[in-house]
């Protein structure tokens, strides 16, 4: 109210005198003062930040005008005004928005009624949160020495503005927005712009710019200069757009920067200094707010004409702007060609240095497209072109492919080496844990791990071994001495510092020296093992029924051998004596051209044998939860059921995703697949021979029994994916003492088709038998009426106690739909273990899947064709499938049996409105201490129980340790891994084992699209689909415990919660 009372010209003085400012500018010669040598750099400094204080408050009592009774504005323009400049920030979330701005007498900000306005709402994607943008037409509004800005923001808000601009591919200049009009009380204030002491400051401030002195200026302030004149610019472009007959224009700051200085000075007029520093070098930043100054100056003057009708200054005017403009023109071109000949220069440069470098290694050059020639015409020699319609993945048909040559690169030493099987080992970083991702019976009581047999896994799938890789691959010489460094680290840290890390290095645990990743071991990268063994030659190769007497004559004459002292079978095989056991080798017949006295020599180096025996072991210990023991006969079959589990893990991922079965790995998931199935499909030559074959004699007795084997679990109780890869894998070992001819190839065709026939049989029995005439079709087709018939005689070997079913259509439908996922995970096994690419069809989501899985795996379209086919021998196995009594107990009704295709687990249903599980939540009561309220209930999100969390009273003892309810939970319902949420918190937990979990953002949203951990701001919640499909997601993946890892890696106030407790 003062300085509107006063003379402009008199409180400017007082300004000066105030910030001790009067001498500097009543000093004509200040610049030149200040170049000398001599000068004091801090004093300098000093009168800089005090002319840029002055500035910056002149700019504060002129400008800011958007309270009430200053300008003409209200209140709404006071917010939207507020809301404009924290938006052009950056964009801000609803809450972030409600703190940074002012809040009245009610503590309340007002912005809701206004924010629509001037901001977009922009939804949230699977993380982050809602946020408010700025719309494009308020930018212009943008002030950048708006008084709520501290320094930092200022600077972020200028960045991004100008940002936003090149975007946009507009000028970067930040002028001043037009301003509302001053009431009239205050409507003096503007003649501080055109006062002759301003004029003054700005002149003199121009004029050190012009002589670019190093000392006496500074960029901050010539901004602001710039700024006070370019609102001077607006206030009197106002003034004359608003202009009434009756009215004068008293506001005529263009005709004074157009006059230079009088005498004795002549100094230049502030309009000549701005059109000299518009090209001077060194403000290439301020470039565009000076030719907007000069552009707002024309377009004022035409203005000022169009008023008084003056056609002549007019003309100038015109002449004056093209001007303007063709300087404008001529400086971009000539920038344009200094960068044309600046990146001629740089190729050219380049060009030099690749022929001086090819020069100076002419023989490496010429030896390197040597090895290119010969390795590209080797794989034209050796490979076939390959057509979609012949790729077949095992049996006769099998397609023949070159495997390429596969040279990778270390990532610790940078050196490339090719996978060959006597080469040094290459091995990827893996992750093993234990999972019930794709359980259905989470109540099963696990048995002692130190008596209990896996071989055969119960298609219930209560508990697999998952084997998971980030990719990143590794010398093993390498690896381990890297991960012996990660060992000496721990070891070095004092006790007292000693907190827990993201990784146990005592369980073997690392992180990826490249991402991070939790790792545990290591899987040996191998060439495909299935080309050493095998003998692609299937001409005279024996039927089902052939193939099963021999290999059974085979097991037999095994299982004599064993049973036979080892001294006298020597005796037998190189020695004369002992006619009675002569006798009884009489009797065993052996097979023509079986050699079980045979040794296979090793193929691999003996660095891939000790990688080998490096991630079997790692797999049976965490598989088991035993300690270390690679002579242990169970260490393949885990190595098995690894390789089987992780397979039937992508396969459900890629279905619920409506995702084809190939083409859309990550190639992490696919490098992981391939290793991991190579390993399984080579583990048999580091392991006990005689231990492989009697898991293979006991696994084929399943379905072929046998009176050396009686008690072995029904066909019910298998589950058949996992006795397929088992059967395959471990068949080399019977397979190498076999010189009869027959391929290895023949073997897994025969096992293939043996096993899918077991799975019909086992869907048949168990399949729904409500028959649903609203959908059936009366086609009565060949498949129709050949499952019938095999379901009739289900009927007859079961005594009847078979449900009559009349539809072909009904049994057919259900058939394929039950096999489907058996499939799928078997063309994923055989793709990755022989390497045959799969076709283009079930590359994408087509019709007609099941006829090119068929194809692709060497089955009848009619699969009931496989019994037609062998019916000599099927029909006793199915007998004898049936007999069991397991299978009775079931068809009495006396049992339950997994029905097929199994359900894909999926996390609970959640309620929409987060007050339901408040409810829910405040009507829990602790179980172990007499009814009285949980102080932090916690819903488990995989099983759907309530838990009394971080309490003394639900602590229960587990391994010896006091464990939270929490932590127990996971180990009966996830093996160890949990998904939690925190009722009262609004948060969700991820725990893993004993010493790891992290909190992740909750899928309950506000309307504003933001979380509300600790419900502080009370807004309604509710259910976003997406995110909790994405924590969904992450269990599916098996990804929990890499997120906890990454999280604590990031966040280092996590490592130290006891999460045990929780």
């Amino acid at each position: 109210t003062g300085v509107s009372m006063m003379d402009p010209n008199h409180f400017l003085m007082i300004m000066l005198s105030r910030f001790e400012l009067y001498q500097i500018f009543s000093t004509p010669d200040y610049g030149k003062r200040f170049s000398s040598e001599n000068t004091n750099k801090d004093v300098v400094q000093q009168n800089n930040t005090l002319i840029e204080e002055m500035l910056y408050l002149i700019i504060m009592i002129v400008g800011e005008r958007f309270s009430p009774g200053i300008g003409q504005v209200n209140a709404t323009d006071e917010i939207k005004r507020e809301i404009i400049h924290q938006l052009s920030i950056r964009p801000m979330a609803h809450s972030e928005l409600v703190k940074a701005l002012p809040e009245d007498e009610n503590r309340e900000t007002g912005m809701e009624s206004v924010i629509e306005e001037v901001a977009c709402f922009k939804k949230p994607g699977l993380t982050g949160r809602g946020l408010y943008e700025l719309k494009p037409e308020c930018a212009k509004n943008f002030n950048l020495y708006f008084y709520h800005f501290s320094r930092a923001e200022q600077s972020k808000a200028e960045e991004a503005q100008r940002k936003l601009k090149r975007q946009n591919r507009e000028d970067t200049a930040l002028p001043p927005p037009a301003l509302p009009p001053f009431c009239p009380l205050f409507a003096s204030l503007v003649n501080i712009l055109q006062s002759d002491v301003m004029l003054c400051i700005m002149g003199t401030i121009l004029q050190w710019a012009v002589e670019h002195n190093g000392y006496a200026w500074s960029e901050s302030m010539l901004q602001r200069v710039l700024h006070l004149i370019g609102m001077a610019l607006q206030e009197e472009k106002q003034h004359l757009e608003n202009l009434s007959e009756e009215n004068v224009v008293t506001f005529t700051f263009t005709q004074k920067i157009s006059k230079p200085g009088e005498a004795p000075s002549n100094s230049p007029s502030i309009l000549a200094m701005l059109e000299t520093l518009q090209n001077a070098p060194h403000l290439e930043v301020h470039k565009d707010m000076i030719r907007w100054i000069l552009k707002t100056f024309n377009t004022i003057k035409k203005l000022r004409e169009s008023s008084s009708s003056s056609p002549v200054a007019e003309t100038e005017g015109n002449i004056m702007e093209e001007s303007s403009r063709d300087k404008d023109k001529a400086e971009r071109k000539r920038k344009a060609e200094i960068a044309r000949l600046r990146r001629e220069k740089i190729m050219a440069q380049m060009s030099e240095m690749q022929r001086h470098f090819i020069n100076e290694n002419k023989e490496l050059f010429q030896q390197t497209l040597d090895e290119l020639d010969t390795s590209t015409s080797g794989v034209h020699e050796n490979s076939p072109v390959i057509s979609d319609a012949k790729l077949t993945a095992l049996g006769p048909e099998q397609t023949r492919v070159a495997e390429p040559r596969q040279v990778v690169m270390c990532i610790l030493c940078q050196e490339e080496q090719e996978v060959k099987v006597d080469s040094r080992a290459m091995v990827l970083a893996a992750f093993i844990q234990r999972s019930t991702v794709l359980s259905k019976n989470r109540n099963k009581i696990t048995p002692d791990p130190e008596k209990y047999d896996p071989l055969f896994m119960h298609p219930d799938l209560s508990c697999g071994t998952h084997t998971g890789s980030c990719g990143h691959i590794m010398h093993a010489h390498c690896w381990q001495r890297y991960f012996d460094a990660v060992q000496a680290k721990e070891q070095r840290r004092q006790q007292r510092l000693r907190v827990h890390t993201s990784y146990d290095v005592e369980n073997g645990e690392f992180l990826c020296p490249l991402c991070e990743c939790l790792s545990n071991t290591v899987i040996p990268l191998l060439p495909p093992p299935r080309v050493l063994f095998n003998r692609l030659d299937f001409s005279g190769q024996p039927n089902l029924t052939q193939w099963i007497k021999t290999v059974s004559q085979q097991i037999k004459a095994l299982h004599l051998l064993r049973n036979e002292d080892s001294a006298m079978i020597y005796c037998f095989f190189f020695g004369s004596g002992h006619s009675g056991h002569s006798e009884k080798m009489d009797q065993l017949q052996l097979p023509e051209g079986f050699r079980p006295d045979f040794k296979l020599k090793n193929p691999y180096s003996e660095s891939i044998k000790e990688m080998l025996t490096t991630f079997g072991t790692a797999t049976y210990k965490v598989g088991l939860k035993v300690h270390p023991n690679e002579e242990d006969p169970r260490v393949p079959i885990m190595c098995w059921g690894s390789c089987a589990y992780t397979i039937q893990t992508i396969e459900r991922i890629l279905a619920d995703e409506d995702k084809p079965l190939f083409g859309n790995l990550p190639c992490r998931q696919d490098d992981c697949l391939t290793s991991l199935t190579r390993f399984a499909a080579a583990h048999w030559t580091v392991s006990s021979l005689s231990a492989v074959q009697r898991h293979f004699c006991t696994l084929l007795a399943s379905l072929v029994p046998n009176e050396k084997n009686g008690n072995l679990p029904c066909i019910l109780d298998i589950d058949m994916f996992h006795l397929l890869v088992s059967l395959v894998l471990s068949f080399p070992a019977i397979h190498c003492q076999d010189f009869s001819g027959v391929s290895l190839g023949t073997g897994d065709l025969h096992l293939f088709h043996l096993v899918t026939m077991a799975h019909i049989i086992q869907i048949l029995l168990t399949s729904s038998t409500e028959e649903n005439g609203m959908d059936q079709e009366n086609t009565n087709s060949e498949e129709e009426l050949a499952v019938l018939t095999l379901y009739k005689f289900l009927c007859q070997c079961t005594g009847s106690a078979l449900k009559e079913i009349s539809s072909g259509w009904h049994l057919w439908k259900n058939l394929k739909a039950g096999i489907m996922p058996f499939l799928r995970c078997s063309a994923l096994f055989f793709h990755y273990l022989n390497g045959v690419p799969a076709p283009s069809e079930i590359q994408v989501n087509g019709a007609n899947q099941f006829e090119h899985l068929c194809s692709y795996l060497s089955l009848p379209n009619n699969l009931t064709c496989l019994f037609q086919e062998n019916s000599e021998i099927l029909n006793t196995l199915i007998e004898s499938w049936c007999s069991n009594n397991e299978v009775k107990r079931y068809l009495e009704g006396k049992r339950q049996a997994i029905s097929y295709a199994r359900e894909s687990n999926k996390l609970i249903d959640l309620p929409d409105d987060y007050s339901c599980l408040i409810n829910q939540a405040s009507n829990f009561s602790c179980p172990k201490s007499g009814g009285d309220k949980s102080r932090a209930p916690t819903l488990c999100l995989v099983c759907g129980t309530m838990l009394c969390s971080q309490s003394y009273c639900c602590q229960t003892e587990l391994e010896g340790e006091d464990v939270g309810a929490c932590t127990a939970h996971t180990y009966t319902c996830g093996s160890g891994v949990g998904i939690f949420l925190r009722v009262r918190e609004c948060q969700v937990l991820f725990l893993a084992g004993k010493t790891k979990g992290c909190f992740y953002p909750p899928p309950y949203l506000d309307d504003y699209g933001e979380t509300d951990q600790g419900l502080r701001r009370g807004n309604p919640l509710h259910l976003c689909k997406e995110r909790f499909k994405k924590i969904q997601k992450l269990w599916q993946q098996h990804s929990i415990t890499e997120e906890i890892g990454h999280a604590q890696e990031a966040n280092q106030t996590l490592v130290g919660i006891d999460w045990q407790h929780l």
